[in-house]
């Protein structure tokens, strides 16, 4: 089994990199979806509403936004009770397709949180800030949180030091495409 990590900066084009890089070729995880159905599940929305102490949790996440725009050691808060509830949905996507050639993992915060251990392979998808901050906005986020979450995270200069290929993801989906290609030949 040969685990390939994909990672990158907000915005960067992740997830179109992670569904081009898999395809018909193995499993996805992908934390980002991992973390929106922790979202849907009672106990999630217990536990979150409790511990920010949130009345109304049918707009929990417009509630989250608003605390840590607020106060961003929230944003902290908040990591440490989903990176772990992650972190295990990881290990039983794993051990449930152990018998699997690929399997893909799609980790924004993948250098962040130290994991390149636990991969065979680190992809890194790199895109200039001006156009990350365009593609955010564009999926209707704001730029005070764009900015926030964007400062959290390592500078790519650093988390290319991790990373075992780079792929620029800044001119069209057949150039994304084609420079991936190379990459994943390595790997079939």
């Amino acid at each position: 089994m040969i685990k390939i990590g994909i990672t990158g900066s907000l915005a960067s084009g992740k997830t179109t990199a992670s569904k081009i890089l898999s395809s018909r070729r193995g499993p996805l995880f992908s934390a980002d979806k991992a973390v929106k159905e922790l979202y849907k599940t009672k106990y999630f929305k217990v536990l979150i509403s409790k511990r920010f102490q949130i009345k109304n949790n049918s707009q929990l996440k417009k509630s989250l936004k608003k605390l840590i725009l607020k106060n961003k050691s929230n944003i902290k808060k908040l990591e440490k009770i989903i990176h772990p509830l992650v972190r295990k949905k990881m290990k039983n996507f794993t051990s449930k397709n152990k018998n699997k050639k690929l399997l893909f993992y799609e980790i924004p915060l993948l250098i962040e949180s130290k994991l390149m251990k636990h991969f065979n392979s680190v992809v890194f998808i790199k895109a200039k800030k001006q156009l990350r901050l365009k593609r955010f906005l564009s999926k209707s986020g704001d730029k005070k949180l764009f900015n926030l979450l964007n400062n959290k995270q390592m500078n790519d200069v650093k988390k290319i030091k991790f990373c075992d290929h780079v792929v620029i993801n800044e001119k069209n989906l057949n150039i994304l495409k084609m420079n991936l290609m190379v990459i994943i030949s390595k790997y079939e």
